[in-house]
């Protein structure tokens, strides 16, 4: 599973092993505060099972969810790396099981690995990118295309964990929570899902997106491949 992270994936397989026998399990139930903006940063994880929204509230209350660690993703990672406090607060959505490590040992690993602090600094840009991404998207698209734009990700992702190359999502989240993640309301999700149904963009059942990609990549506004 180290090998799927964007932190480690480009290590080859005796310094994943290496990591991977200086981390240690842990379990979180479902609503739990994993750690909160502010917090030090003691340790970076790595999702086994389950889902960790990662989110900030602004100054009036408003909560953005920026982003959801599932199972192979690696959450909690700026602190350690930086000597920061946490930036954003994670709170288990479902039952999750992960495997932690020690922020001392990954300084040592930084310290002592060329290609871990290359990783690094490789995972750092990618995640600059996605937060510019975030921001851009929020400002200046509208939210048919942000949620058109998050359902091609998903899509990509599905595709890449399952080896699958069907276009049918089954995103397990609600429509309250994707609307975190897209930056707008309940309301406004509902209605953008009415307008890519119309427009032949999706189709929806009780659990799943049945996806038209060519339709979203045309509200999405991205070139095809």
């Amino acid at each position: 599973m180290l090998g799927r992270t964007i932190l480690f994936k480009s290590l080859p397989e005796r310094d994943r092993l290496l990591i991977a026998r200086q981390m240690v399990a842990a379990n979180f139930a479902p609503e739990q505060l994993i750690f909160a903006r502010g917090d030090p940063p003691n340790d970076i994880y790595l999702v086994l099972k389950g889902r960790v929204r990662l989110s900030v509230f602004s100054l009036d209350g408003r909560m953005l969810s920026f982003k959801h660690a599932e199972a192979g993703d690696t959450f909690g990672e700026i602190g350690p790396l930086d000597g920061g406090a946490r930036t954003a607060d994670a709170t288990a959505l479902t039952a999750v099981e992960v495997m932690s490590l020690q922020r001392a040992k990954l300084s040592a690993l930084l310290d002592g690995n060329p290609r871990v602090a290359r990783a690094a600094i490789k995972f750092l840009c990618a995640r600059l990118r996605e937060t510019s991404e975030l921001a851009e998207g929020i400002a200046l698209h509208s939210i048919e295309m942000r949620l058109a734009r998050f359902l091609l990700s998903a899509l990509k992702r599905q595709r890449s964990d399952r080896g699958t190359t069907q276009s049918v999502i089954e995103l397990g989240i609600t429509q309250g929570e994707l609307a975190l993640l897209i930056g707008a309301s309940r309301q406004k999700v509902n209605a953008a899902l009415n307008t890519l149904e119309q427009a032949g963009a999706v189709r929806r059942t009780r659990t799943r997106l049945f996806c038209d990609e060519v339709t979203l990549l045309r509200v999405a506004a991205v070139e095809q491949a």
